[in-house]
């Protein structure tokens, strides 16, 4: 097994981010291998790289230290995106999500300390837990609820993730990226875990209701998929980005109720909007909710110049005409990764830092 100079391992590669940035290295001219257990992500999202010769998906878990420390020696580059996300999925599992998060993330920093490899370490605006202020700069403190609210569990354990990853960069001098994605939106993003674009455009097409949990005024931050990919690359591309956290956001925040009426007007659709407790939505609880979540992106802009582009409206287009263009499900070729392969040791508002750094 030899090391490929081109070529970029992504760990959660049949995700809804993982499949577009394994397609954005393809058209650069990389070569990728995707790993993932497709519990949360599916096969169906890499159907644009089927029969690509420079492409390969290995079905299998980073929780398997010995094959991550494999496919790692195979690249010279490590995007680690696996882990189990979704309220949904975080509420029903939380114990295979602890673990699949801390352990997988400790395996793929391990591995790719020991083979000299860069890695970016994908996190999220959920470590800001219920800190309402903003926008959010990244040394913006982490108020998280207690233990037995199971939706602190996923929180918790990307933090622990960002506090390894720095560990790694000042013990073993590894050259790493950490980056908190707000909400990430596009094409293939799927609705079961909880996400609340796809699930507002799957209702509004069907004509079913639209559900908006609590009283709607909860406001969040959207960024659209090409806008995160562009910011990946760009930190990538940016020496002094290694041993750093950054948000990656767009530049508009909104509520919860306005994103329904958006959508319904965007589909053309007559679908009722309706307020559903929280004690309706989550009847088994561990689940609690923040009135507002906003990044300062001023931080990413320093250092890359990077900006989203894409707006709200944009976003919600191109979310209903993927979900209405969609074909019957079929299946893409995966191989299994057996023991024997090879291995080696409300307002528009733009995001800046309310203390202007």
């Amino acid at each position: 097994m030899t090391r490929d100079a081109s070529t970029v391992l992504i760990t959660g590669g049949a995700g809804f981010i993982g499949s577009h940035l394994a397609e954005r290295f393809i058209r650069e001219g990389r070569r990728v291998i995707a790993l993932d257990d497709l519990s949360t992500g599916s096969a169906r999202n890499l159907d644009g790289l089927r029969g690509e010769p420079r492409f390969e998906l290995v079905k299998d878990s980073v929780l398997d230290a010995a094959l991550v420390q494999g496919l790692a020696a195979r690249a010279d580059l490590v995007i680690h995106l696996a882990a189990a996300v979704g309220v949904r999925h975080v509420l029903d599992n939380p114990l295979a999500g602890m673990k699949t998060n801390l352990h997988g993330t400790d395996n793929v920093l391990d591995a790719c300390a020991r083979l000299g490899r860069k890695v970016l370490v994908a996190s999220t605006s959920e470590v800001y837990g219920k800190n309402e202020a903003g926008p959010l700069c990244e040394s913006a403190d982490s108020i998280l609820g207690a233990s037995e609210v199971s939706r602190w569990s996923y929180a918790t354990a990307k933090k622990l993730d960002e506090f390894l990853a720095l560990g790694y960069a000042e013990a073993r001098g590894l050259p790493v990226v950490v980056t908190r994605f707000f909400n990430v939106v596009g094409p293939r993003q799927r609705g079961r875990y909880g996400m609340v674009l796809p699930s507002f455009v799957r209702a509004a097409l069907a004509g079913e209701p639209i559900r908006v949990f609590g009283d709607g005024r909860q406001a969040r931050n959207f960024t659209f998929i090409d806008d995160c990919l562009d910011a990946l690359l760009a930190l990538l591309a940016c020496p002094e980005a290694e041993g750093q956290i950054f948000n990656i956001g767009g530049g508009q925040e909104i509520s919860m109720l306005e994103l329904a009426e958006r959508v319904r007007s965007l589909a053309g659709s007559a679908s009722p909007i309706i307020r559903v407790p929280y004690e309706e939505a989550y009847p088994e609880g561990g689940f609690e909710d923040m009135r507002r979540r906003v990044p300062c992106i001023c931080k990413i802009q320093s250092f890359t110049g990077w900006s989203p582009s894409t707006g709200i409206d944009e976003m919600i287009r191109a979310c209903v005409n993927h979900q209405s263009a969609k074909s019957p499900n079929h299946q893409i070729h995966v191989t299994p990764c057996f023991a024997e392969t090879p291995q080696t040791a409300a307002p528009s508002a733009t995001a800046f830092c309310p203390a202007g750094r």
